[in-house]
């Protein structure tokens, strides 16, 4: 009984593998379609959209980064 309950537990559940999968695709999918921040407008600080977007994503990308490693690894 005891080998069957490690079994249990170091088996991922499908919904957190599925939630990470989806939380992994956002920041992808946001990066691959260039066409979407390719513009010069609106700045903020002198930069144009294009590079203070990417600024701003980094950080959002590295928490979602973040909770995926964490639904993996519970």
């Amino acid at each position: 009984m005891p080998k069957a309950r490690a079994a249990a537990r170091k088996k991922p559940r499908t919904g957190r593998l599925v939630a990470a999968a989806i939380l992994l695709l956002i920041p992808f999918a946001i990066y691959f379609d260039v066409p979407f921040y390719n513009v010069v407008n609106p700045t903020a600080f002198g930069l144009p959209f294009f590079y203070w977007f990417q600024l701003i994503m980094l950080p959002i990308s590295a928490i979602l980064f973040y909770i995926v490693a964490s639904l993996i690894d519970r």
